[in-house]
Parts: structure tokens; sequence; C-alpha cells
């Protein structure tokens, strides 16, 4: 088992609605183990084992919802919080 933790950008989502959809969404996923959302960045830190799941069904998931991702790996250059302090 290999966890990984993925930030994943939530696009348009401001409302409850929105919120309780993209939360079942992700928390069907087998493998997600731990989800949490940032309401005022529109983003979303989702921890799952990568044995079991990835980023592209973490995507497909929110995509399912109507709601736009682009997820990065947390230590991905890629990532636009990846020189952030922790």
């Amino acid at each position: 088992m290999s966890m990984q933790t993925a930030q994943v950008s939530i696009a348009n989502i401001d409302d409850a609605e929105g919120l309780d959809s993209v939360m079942t969404a992700l928390k069907n996923i087998t493998g997600v183990t731990a989800i949490d959302l940032d309401t005022a960045h529109h983003i979303a830190m989702v921890r799952y084992d990568d044995t079991q799941t990835s980023i592209h069904a973490l995507t497909a998931a929110i995509s399912m919802v109507d709601y736009v991702t682009q997820p990065f790996p947390i230590d991905a250059p890629q990532n636009p919080h990846y020189d952030d302090e922790s």
C-alpha cells in the first residue's frame, strides 16, 4: 500500500449541494481515505491508496458531477501551491 495525497482543484463549486455531490463522489472511490475540502480556494486535498485508485479516478468521479478538476500530486511542481509553506 502506498498512500498519496493529491490536491484537486474544483471550479464553480459554490453551494451546499455541489459540496455534497463532490464529497459523495470522492467518498465512493475505493482507496480514498480522507478528503479535506477548502471551499474558499476551491480545492480538495484527497488522501488515497494508489494501489486501489488513481488521480484519474478522482478526476473522473468529480467530472461525473459536472465540476471541472485539475489534480496534481501535492509534491508535483505543476501544483500551483507547490511552493506554499505548510
